[in-house]
């Protein structure tokens, strides 16, 4: 009788335990199913491995939340995770779903700033990617928490976010994405780059002034040096900018003609005063930022531009009223039409 007994515990003990590996080898090695929609996941700083389990078995991710902690220990990945939100397909066993969490592949959403382009337009272009609400990264990018803790002055961070591919999760606040570009741009402003400014005599918020200028006038890459020559030409003699980007620019984003704008007194209207506006009008590029610090050795100071995007550089007033007036008739011939309006831009073309 002992040995029937014993032999019956045996068999259940055996057949347990064939269960349990039977189990596990289910739920471990056979992956979960895959979804028609992404599940998302927010796994939040300081939350316990125990939480993160039990919601991805919630949503179905993993098939097990008990052996999702047990392997997470073991194998050390625990103390590993890392928070964000993340969309998981299905189809994967559980040491792939928190290889995931470790790595910090995170659902993100990906936005081009082009250089170019203002806070505002930013601003709108993160809105459509379904991020923030464009006049909230706007305030965030005038007077912030982090702006006012960089003390970037009146002006906030216009022309301080860096153009670039940015990817933020899409809980990120105006704040948090505000910071993101301008601690990019703060990467390029290296010990160079500083003893640069030195020894043009120029700070950082006026090399972004200026470059700024030059990334809205300039339309092919190798007269940027060339443009940024023109205006510190300009600078040293007293002579206005008259820079037509600066007289369009808005704060508020109003929008203005060409001819409409030169007329328009504003504190950025380079027609109206001699020295820089004061700051940037859009978020200057890494190639227009280097052709401020490395200006073009030249004497020009006026400049007009042809149909093609390139301009005719001039070094006195008379010489560039008749590139006006060859561009102008140029076209005239060419279109077979009346005069036509003044080439654009008029930067530095018209005494006024």
């Amino acid at each position: 009788m002992r040995h029937l007994l014993l032999r019956t515990l045996i068999a259940l003990s055996v057949g347990a335990g064939a269960l349990c590996v039977v189990l596990i080898w289910t739920l471990w090695f056979n992956a979960g199913p895959r979804f028609t929609q992404p599940r998302i996941v927010v796994i939040r700083p300081g939350e316990s491995f125990k939480s993160i389990a039990l919601k991805l078995r919630q949503a179905k991710i993993v098939r097990s939340a008990w052996l999702t902690i047990i392997y997470g220990h073991f194998s050390g990945v625990d103390r590993e995770l890392r928070p964000g939100e993340y969309a998981f397909a299905g189809g994967e066993r559980i040491d792939q779903v928190l290889a995931h969490l470790a790595k910090g592949e995170a659902l993100v959403v990906a936005v081009t700033v082009p250089e170019g382009f203002t806070t505002r337009q930013i601003g709108e272009r993160l809105e459509r990617s379904g991020l923030v609400c464009a006049n909230d990264f706007v305030r965030a990018a005038a007077h912030g928490a982090v702006v006012n803790l960089l003390q970037l002055g009146p002006t906030g961070a216009e022309g301080y976010l860096f153009p670039a591919t940015y990817r933020f999760s899409p809980g990120a606040s105006a704040d948090q994405i505000v910071a993101a570009m301008l601690e990019r741009f703060y990467d390029i402003l290296t010990l160079d780059v500083e003893e640069r400014e030195f020894s043009l005599g120029i700070t950082t918020h006026q090399m972004l002034t200026l470059a700024s200028i030059v990334e809205k006038e300039a339309r092919i890459p190798a007269e940027r040096p060339l443009i940024a020559a023109v205006f510190y030409n300009r600078l040293r003699l007293g002579m206005p900018l008259q820079s037509d980007p600066t007289a369009e620019y808005s704060p508020d984003g109003v929008s203005r003609s060409a001819y409409q704008a030169v007329h328009t007194p504003s504190p950025f209207n380079t027609y109206d005063f001699v020295g820089l506006p004061p700051g940037p009008i859009a978020s200057p590029g890494l190639a227009a930022i280097n052709a401020t610090l490395y200006p073009a050795h030249t004497d020009y100071l006026y400049f007009v531009a042809r149909n093609d995007g390139t301009h005719i550089f001039s070094r006195s007033l008379p010489e560039h009223q008749r590139a006006v007036a060859a561009l102008r008739k140029a076209t005239r011939t060419q279109s077979g039409k009346k005069r036509p309006r003044s080439p654009e831009p008029q930067t530095a073309a018209q005494a006024r």
